[in-house]
């Protein structure tokens, strides 16, 4: 009955998304929905950006195992991610009327670097969306109890998401957002006050949590402790940046208020919700001791997903799955959509120059076809890696190739195409560097990383300008003698 009723859901979901797929005639409505979105929907759409199964499943895991300090790269990380889209890149990027993100690099960098950023943001793509895969062949598997297998049901919850996504690009991921963003906040907020009353209130679920020390937030003042928790910190708080999917969101607003506003309040409520799932899986260990402690050491995504099932009645198991599915399908459409554009328009126009609009706008549709095709291999291929590592490792790439060309380029005049070049090869090679070697024990790779690529931007540019400079002057002295 309950998978009846969750399957009923998703075709429900699919038929609200091809209802919006009317609306889309060109590239502009598939890849930024037009431009057309309201304020309510850029708030919806940002929150949904990053409420997925990693904050149903992922963030209360990782909670119950390391309180506040294990989950600083998501939410708190996260949700900071947006805020800093809202207030500082929001509005230089909204006026350009791009498309992607990677037609920035190329309006200020040339093609060479939109060309290396695309491919970087694409791979980034891998990791994000396989960890929504994931959750959904987890819930399918569940569901039926077990007679779906795990793989059978990633292939199956891809192919729901793919029926809307494929005809109606960003107008039918912002819709269906809109509406399972208030299934999930009503689901999961009605699961909580029901598993605080099963806990004998929220009073004495605080107290446990208390008592365990989850609530313990900044590192020990040691040199290891610490530089681990800035890498988390800045992780997907500025790899997130630049990213396709936030890039989208933002230019589909009708205006610049919308586009500024909406990634900050969809930050902020991010933030604050995330702490929904980890108050139901403290309640968890009130409500099944023993069960829990078990799930902990064995998979610990599995304790809400046991909670729901075993010790609460019906309704509430259809709240929660509605609930986590939304969050799934809502992740996982935008980030199928995201890589599919950018390849599209930044790499693969530039082998077909004379393509028309509507030729381009075939193209991404089998752009997300293939793409979807390759994550749901991707994910069967990961099976077993933890949900929450997916996604924290997959913006590590983009942090450091993307990120400081980005910034500078927006904020510093004398960014330079060389500084570009240079960043992202320094940036990316001393990452897989100390990856790859005993190093990044000592100082973790992402921030060795970050650290190469402002060093190489500032070199690649300044380098250059005072040589030129110098070689001007020695000209001069030249002419005067």
């Amino acid at each position: 009955m309950l998978l009846t009723l969750v399957i009923a859901y998703l075709l429900v979901t699919i038929a609200i998304g091809l209802w919006a797929a009317k609306r889309v005639k060109n590239t502009a409505d598939f890849a930024i929905a037009g431009r057309h979105l309201p304020l309510a929907m850029i708030i919806t759409t940002t929150f949904a950006t990053w409420f997925g199964s990693e904050t149903v499943l992922g963030i209360p895991a990782k909670f119950v195992q390391s309180g506040l300090n294990g989950v600083v790269e998501d939410p708190f990380g996260a949700g900071t991610c947006l805020i800093l889209v809202g207030l500082f890149f929001a509005s230089k990027l909204y006026k350009k009327s791009l498309l992607t993100i990677s037609d920035y690099y190329r309006e200020r960098y040339g093609r060479v670097v939109e060309v290396v950023c695309s491919l970087i943001i694409i791979l980034s793509y891998l990791g994000w969306v396989s960890a929504q895969v994931t959750a959904l062949g987890l819930v399918f598997n569940l569901l039926s109890q077990g007679s779906i297998s795990v793989p059978m049901g990633m292939v199956l919850g891809t192919a729901s998401i793919l029926a809307y996504t494929l005809f109606g690009g960003m107008w039918s991921v912002a819709v269906t957002d809109f509406i399972q963003m208030i299934i999930l906040v009503v689901g999961l907020s009605v699961i909580a006050v029901f598993a605080a009353d099963q806990a004998g209130g929220a009073g004495k679920v605080i107290a446990l949590a208390q008592r365990k020390e989850l609530f313990k937030f900044l590192p020990e003042p040691n040199y290891a402790q610490v530089l681990g928790f800035i890498a988390a910190a800045i992780t997907m708080m500025l790899g997130s940046i630049p990213q396709q999917d936030v890039f989208q969101r933002v230019m589909s607003a009708k205006n610049e208020y919308a586009a500024t506003r909406g990634p900050v309040i969809g930050g902020v409520c991010y933030i604050l919700f995330a702490f929904v799932p980890m108050f139901i899986v403290t309640s968890a260990l009130i409500i099944m001791p023993d069960v829990a402690e078990k799930l902990i050491k064995e998979d610990p995504q599995k304790v809400i997903p046991t909670l729901v099932m075993e010790k609460m009645p019906f309704a509430m198991q259809v709240l929660f799955f509605g609930a986590l599915l939304s969050a799934l399908k809502s992740t996982a459409s935008a980030t199928l959509l995201a890589p599919s554009v950018t390849f599209v328009e930044n790499i693969w126009r530039q082998f077909f120059p004379r393509m028309n609009d509507k030729q381009e706008l075939w193209t991404m549709r089998v752009a997300v076809l293939v793409f979807s095709a390759c994550v749901c291999a991707y994910a069967i291929a990961l099976q077993g890696t933890s949900i929450y590592d997916m996604v924290s490792s997959a913006y590590q790439v983009t942090l450091v190739g993307a990120f400081v060309p980005l910034v500078f380029g927006l904020y510093w005049p004398r960014a330079s195409t060389q500084g570009a070049v240079l960043s992202i090869v320094l940036g990316v090679l001393t990452w897989v560097l100390f990856l790859a070697t005993p190093v990044g024990a000592e100082f973790p790779a992402q921030l060795a990383g970050l650290l190469a690529a402002l060093a190489g931007m500032l070199l690649g540019s300044l380098g250059p300008q005072a040589i030129a400079h110098s070689h001007g002057a020695h000209h001069k002295v030249k002419g005067v003698a």
